[in-house]
This record gives structure tokens, sequence and C-alpha cells, in this order.
């Protein structure tokens, strides 16, 4: 599968506009993570692309959150580190790969960081620096929903909290038209 497939395969199945574009959060900030990693850049960007394809389906049932991602993706060409990060996010497998790290971390974070955006004087993520999202990281009550005990996890990639922040926000500056930010 390539990245058009992916993406044709992502507005088939999410509808929800912001959905959709933090798929595509979540993509850059695992393209950008494989390039700091000497990884896939390919590889990384699908699991990021596909994470939540079956996230409109489970929402009433978030237990099948990843299972549902697996029977859609079945019968498509994706390496098993792909399908392994997809369901490594969602709590479906343990995880292993820094790959899997990544993905684990990356999905609440990219959501903090929108909220930042949201919260900045201009709401313009090419406004907003790295020293903003981490003083809104450090406040508990701020974006509660995006789990910080999570994000932190990227150490167990062997990366520091405050590097996947300044890639992951560089990133997403890189796109901030398709986010609409």
């Amino acid at each position: 599968m390539n990245r058009e497939e992916a993406f044709q395969l992502v507005k088939e199945h999410l509808k929800n506009k912001n959905l959709i574009k933090h798929s595509l959060a979540v993509e850059a900030c695992m393209r950008a993570l494989a390039k700091r990693f000497d990884e896939d850049v390919e590889k990384w960007g699908l699991a990021g692309l596909l994470h939540d394809i079956d996230y409109e389906m489970t929402e009433k049932s978030p237990e099948k959150h990843g299972i549902e991602s697996m029977i859609l993706l079945e019968d498509y060409d994706l390496g098993p580190d792909i399908l392994r990060a997809i369901r490594a996010h969602s709590g479906m497998a343990e995880c292993e790969s820094k790959m899997d790290w990544s993905i684990y971390s990356v999905d609440p974070l990219t959501g903090l960081i929108v909220a930042a955006t949201l919260m900045h004087p201009s709401k313009k993520i090419k406004e907003v620096d790295t020293d903003f999202v981490k003083r809104r990281y450090k406040e508990k009550s701020f974006a509660r929903g995006a789990k910080r005990d999570v994000i932190e996890e990227i150490r167990n990639a062997g990366l520091e909290l405050d590097e996947l922040i300044s890639i992951s926000l560089k990133a997403m500056q890189d796109i901030d038209d398709e986010l609409g930010l």
C-alpha cells in the first residue's frame, strides 16, 4: 500500500474532518521520528496515517479499537511492523520497537499540541514554540485527555520528552495548512 492508497482508505472510513487531521498530524510526526531514528519514513508514515482508521466504527466500543483496524487492513500488503505499531498504539499489543513506542507516545501528544496552538494568542501553529508547548504540558489541568504518562513512554525508544515535543511540533508546523492551524 502506498501513501495515496492509505489516505483514500482513511477518508473512506473517517468522515470527521478533525479525525482526518489527527491522522495527518500523527503521520507527519511519525515520518519525522523515522528520520530522527534513521528508519523507514514511508513505513512509519503509513502506521501514523492508518492508526485510527477504525475510530468512528469503534467509538461506542473502545475495547474494539484496533481490532477493527486489523480486519480493515488484512487484505493490504502492510508489513507486520506497521500492523504491530497500529495495535500497540491502541493497547492491543505490547510496545517492542521504536516505531511502537513512537506511535504510542505521539498519538496523545498531537492533541496536546493542537490544544496548545488554540490557546496561543495567534492560534497559528507556526507561531508556537517548544517552550510554549512544554509550559502547557506541565499544566495538569490543560488538555487532560493528552495522557502525559503515555507521552513520556517515548523514553523507551531512547528519546527525551523535549526532543519528542520539538520534533513533533516542527512536523505539524510543516503541514499547518492541512491541519487548518
